[in-house]
């Protein structure tokens, strides 16, 4: 976004020069254009501005005294022992080339140059460009998994999807296999089809039902599925079956699966498991759930499509709108709802647990056969369906709105539940533009399965996709012990509780670079290099969660900020770190990039952090150099 206001006057930190047309020096010669960004002001005049290289961090200089013994070099022995120092987990070498010889290697071969000494070492520049090189020096621990995998399901939180299919917003966005394949690719483990009859109904469709959106076949979704199932792990895939089908359909259903999936569908032999099996034990299946099947109803009052209607957004809901929203305080949520109570929780549900078992019996043997992991709403209060069965394991779901209603009153019964059941939650039905609730309403409570809307975009779908950056990008995150425990008294952990602090964490905004090779001169200011400033901050429990800021460093493409925060954290186990970098405005700030990183999972040391765009893609370039330690 350009500035709005009048082009500004030269008065910023002395930093720029005007030039009339026919001044000396006015058209520069080609030296002076590499050095300077010259931007148009009005029509007689140009500024320029210098673009030299911000200088090494005293922090840096520091470590590199340190290390190297006070020399102007440092060889791969003394980077060794800072790698050693700093955590890294082949300092000391697995094979050929350990990990400090490949780094002097890479740096070496980088700067072109061979040292003055017969062995290989670094410069201080060298330290440095290695410390601000994104592959070399990544800010958490992403290579493999290193949570225990034999844990039952519902030890887990598994990364879940909520419709799927759709390529857009929940009203009249296309149906494809596409938003399925690359919520796939991203790591994503739980994903949902809504199963229609089609026009004819002889086959099936995967469509949002009652809306305008534009079905998708069963049998492709299944095929890309089971195509792209493993990509970005092993652990297993759990499609969720919205059922919506004649027995005759189901039938067919039945057949497809086992068609597509053959030997990696997993299914019990039987009727009811007493546990869920664990993710190692499942590597490499697919796993179906579902609710008990049910005999197709034909939907009262036509589609959207038959009565004549158009999706309507209100303002601000389209898709685009709401990435810059903030993420809602959890603690604001419990209130609102505890305030608003209605017979919500106690009254009967309307759902006829009787009308279930009908439907299961008219449902064909072989479908109900392949449900792994059934769920449902049994018969009475939302309260009573919290309530575990000793002899058999279930999936309930509770849209975001249930579970802020429940948990106001009744947080610790949720967290008992998921201790061996699986709680799946999902955003309410007025999200019409994809967006997404807080998932830290879930976590703190246990529930596996928050489901979000992957093709959406916003800070609640970046909490999402960086938390599960953590054990290797696998797609499922153990569970914090506190979150599996029950006392003797039989309490379990209350997050609205009053928690001691477990960790400080201090985080330090060196510097930034890499936007000048990803964004046009004039993409922030027409008239000048851009005013970048970042927001640090913390979600979890809401003890934990706050967001500060650096000062605003003016002119700069690569700006030094070098400031430290500091976050007393009472559950650091699934806390997160926000990062932001803003551009600012008179009118409006423009977005400069953004991450978010699992705490647990941070590197302490100096560490450069890549950012990614508002729909979660990364930048080629755009990266800070950031330090972490815990005290």
């Amino acid at each position: 976004m350009e500035r709005k206001n009048s082009p500004p006057t030269p008065t910023r930190r002395g930093a720029n020069v005007e030039k009339k047309p026919g001044d000396p020096g006015g058209s520069g010669g080609e030296a002076e254009a590499a050095e300077m960004g010259t931007y148009k002001c009005c029509i007689f005049f140009t500024r320029r501005f210098a673009l030299g290289e911000a200088s090494t961090p005293e922090d840096v200089r520091t470590l590199f005294s340190r290390f190297s013994g006070g020399t102007p070099y440092m060889g791969v022995d003394e980077l060794r022992r800072y790698l050693a120092a700093t955590g890294e987990p082949d300092a000391d070498g697995d094979g050929e080339m350990d990990g400090a010889e490949r780094i002097v290697d890479r740096m070496l071969q980088g700067r072109s140059r061979t040292p003055r000494f017969g062995k290989p070492a670094l410069t201080v520049d060298d330290f440095h460009s290695f410390l601000f090189s994104e592959e070399l020096n990544p800010p958490i621990r992403q290579a493999k998994v290193h949570h225990d995998m034999n844990a039952p399901l519902s030890h887990y939180f598994i990364y879940t999807g909520h419709n799927s299919y759709l390529t857009g917003n929940q009203l009249s966005s296309d149906c494809s296999d596409a938003p399925i394949i690359k919520a796939l690719q991203i790591g994503v483990r739980v994903i949902e089809l809504d199963m229609w009859p089609n026009s004819s109904k002889d086959d099936i469709d995967i469509l949002h039902g009652r809306t305008l959106t534009a079905p998708v076949s069963l049998m492709k979704c299944l095929t890309s599925i089971k195509e792209y199932a493993f990509v970005a792990s092993p652990y297993p895939v759990i499609i969720t079956l919205e059922d919506h089908l004649t027995s005759d359909l189901q039938a067919k259903v039945a057949k497809m699966v086992l068609e597509v999936f053959g030997d990696i569908l997993y299914y019990p032999e039987s009727k009811h498991l007493q546990e869920f099996p664990s993710p190692e034990a499942l590597k490499g299946r697919v796993l179906l759930s579902t609710k008990p099947p049910k005999e197709y109803l034909e939907a009262k009052g036509g589609t959207m499509k038959d009565r004549g209607t158009e999706p309507k957004f209100s303002k601000g809901e389209n898709e685009e709108s709401a990435w810059g929203r903030e993420v809602p305080d959890i603690q604001d949520e419990l209130q609102d709802a505890n305030k608003h109570q209605d017979d919500l929780l106690y009254r009967e549900r309307d759902v006829d647990e009787d009308d279930e078992k009908k439907a299961c019996k008219n449902a064909p043997l072989e479908y109900k056969h392949l449900i792994t992991i059934k769920a449902g709403k049994p018969k009475g209060s939302l309260v009573d369906a919290l309530k575990s069965d000793p002899d058999k394991v279930r999936r309930l779901s509770l849209s975001e709105q249930e579970l802020a209603k429940v948990a106001a009153r009744h947080g610790p019964n949720i967290v008992s539940f998921t201790q061996r059941n699986l709680l799946r939650i999902y955003p309410k039905g007025t999200r019409f533009n994809s967006s997404n609730y807080n998932p830290f309403l879930g976590w703190v409570h246990g529930a596996q399965m928050v489901a979000f809307n992957m093709q959406g975009y916003g800070r609640a779908l970046w909490l999402m996709n960086g938390f599960y950056k953590a054990n290797g990008g696998c797609g499922y995150v153990k569970k914090p012990d506190f979150l599996m425990q029950t006392c003797p008294d039989g309490k379990v952990f209350d997050p609205t509780a009053d928690l001691p602090v477990k960790t400080t964490l201090k985080v330090k905004v060196y510097m930034g670079d890499g936007w000048q090779q990803d964004f046009k001169q004039t993409h922030f200011d027409s008239y000048s290099p851009p005013d970048f400033y970042v927001k640090v901050g913390i979600a979890g429990v809401p003890s934990d969660s706050a967001m500060k800021k650096t000062r605003v460093v003016e002119d700069s493409w690569v700006p030094v900020w070098e400031e430290q925060f500091t976050f007393q954290l009472t559950v650091p186990e699934i806390a997160l770190l926000r990062v932001e970098v803003h551009e600012y405005d008179v009118n409006e700030d423009d977005f400069g990039g953004q991450t978010v990183l699992p705490v647990s999972e941070l590197w302490p040391g100096v560490r450069t952090v890549p950012l990614f765009d508002h729909q979660g893609i990364k930048f080629k370039s755009v990266k800070l150099l950031m330090s972490f330690e815990f005290v």
